[in-house]
């Protein structure tokens, strides 16, 4: 029975990191990659970890790899935000097909100040349109 459970563990935790390799590739933009990866590859990298503390059911090797889950689970997020805001503000552009653009306008290219709404000085807010219009005629 515990064979069954850690092989379930073990690959649904493959799945899992496959589907995150595949949306590597299959994503159009920057944005929508690193929500794919972030989110499939900490679900699969954790339902493996699990898949070793049940194998190994020794109180050390557990210990160590729910440590490494909790470690994942709170530094994925955050560092995929703030890859996703980097490229936001380094002008890496969005999916042609992106419906909204939700830091449109609220982001000083040249003071780095973000802010909660439209800014009154748009000559210094980064413009996602100015970028892809500039790439169209080169």
């Amino acid at each position: 029975m515990i064979e069954i459970i850690i092989g379930t563990l073990a690959t649904f935790g493959a799945l899992f990191v496959l589907f995150a390799a595949i949306g590597l590739v299959r994503m159009p933009d920057t944005y929508l990659r690193i929500s794919v990866t972030t989110k499939a590859a900490t679900l699969g990298v954790g339902l493996v970890l699990m898949a070793t503390a049940v194998f190994f059911s020794n109180s050390g090797v557990t210990s160590q790899a729910f440590v490494i889950i909790l470690f994942i689970f709170l530094t994925a997020p955050v560092s995929a935000h703030l890859i996703g805001r980097a490229s936001y503000f380094v002008g890496i552009k969005l999916w042609d097909k992106s419906v909204m653009d939700d830091l449109q306008g609220k982001y000083q290219k040249n003071s780095h100040i973000l802010k909660s709404v439209v800014d009154d000085t748009p000559e210094d807010n980064v413009d996602h349109t100015k970028i892809e219009n500039k790439e169209k005629r080169n």
